[in-house]
């Protein structure tokens, strides 16, 4: 099996090589993946300036490939240009700091995976819950290799889109895994209100978003509740049922 490897908190993350070394265990890894951190820079593209493009290398043996720009220009990259031959597998990940509810929306780690899946390809999302500065990746890596390991066993059709959270190691045991649906309740967001010494007002974005009143059986409530969550994701933003109470309006010019 073939797997290319991306993240969004670049190319010499720990959670990267920490999953890196659990992917080769089920197949061949390649990584493309940003030279710098890129998390929460959703699905942007480059366009303005030159994709940079560098090899790296691991013990002499080549890693992969660091990009000068976004998870989803990885991607591209990876699947028009650098590689010999298409992955059978994309992994993104493995991202410090959980990717759940409309945090889905923000995460550099998820759009790789979703550009993967506008490629025909079996793509997972992958993340860390984060309560502590020091993360145990190796730990969660074997876990999300368990769970991709069993995504692959039921032979997904090609495009499919999953999105995995590890609930954080250090509020104990993992209690199992659960399928959820995307919670979409409101987040409480806040700014840091700061002046510059020159009088200038400045806000840093405060860390941490909240959701006080999570939907239930969502991937938020589970991942709280100490459950690793997969939770299938598609691209398709159209509202079906009100495509349909529109179609029957009689427009005009």
């Amino acid at each position: 099996m073939r797997i290319l490897l991306t993240n969004d908190d670049g190319i010499y993350a720990p959670g990267l090589r920490a999953l890196r070394k659990e992917l080769q265990k089920i197949g061949d890894v390649i990584v493309v993946a940003p030279a710098t951190e890129q998390s929460a820079v959703g699905h942007s593209i480059t366009l303005l300036t030159p994709l940079l493009v560098q090899e790296v290398f691991d013990d002499e043996q080549l890693l992969g490939w660091a990009v000068e720009g976004r998870p989803a220009d990885c991607v591209k990259l990876a699947l028009m240009e650098l590689l010999p031959e298409p992955p059978d597998l994309i992994v993104s990940g493995l991202n410090a700091g959980s990717n759940a509810g409309i945090n889905v929306l923000y995460s550099g780690t998820v759009a790789a995976a979703i550009e993967g899946a506008f490629f025909q390809r079996t793509s997972i999302a992958v993340s860390l819950e984060y309560t502590k500065p020091k993360l145990d990746f190796p730990r969660a890596a074997d876990l999300a290799r368990c769970v991709i390991e069993q995504i692959l066993a039921h032979e997904p059709a090609t495009g499919t889109l999953f999105n995995v959270n590890i609930p954080s190691l250090d509020k104990g045991p993992i209690r199992g895994i659960r399928t959820a649906a995307q919670n979409v309740a409101p987040y409480v967001e806040k700014f840091d209100r700061r002046v510059d010494p020159r009088g200038r007002v400045y806000f840093w974005t405060a860390p941490g978003l909240v959701c006080p009143d999570p939907h239930p059986d969502t991937d938020v409530t589970a991942l709280a509740e100490g459950f690793i969550t997969v939770t299938p994701l598609q691209f398709n933003l159209t509202h079906g049922a009100e495509l349909e109470q529109m179609s029957k309006w009689r427009w005009q010019l």
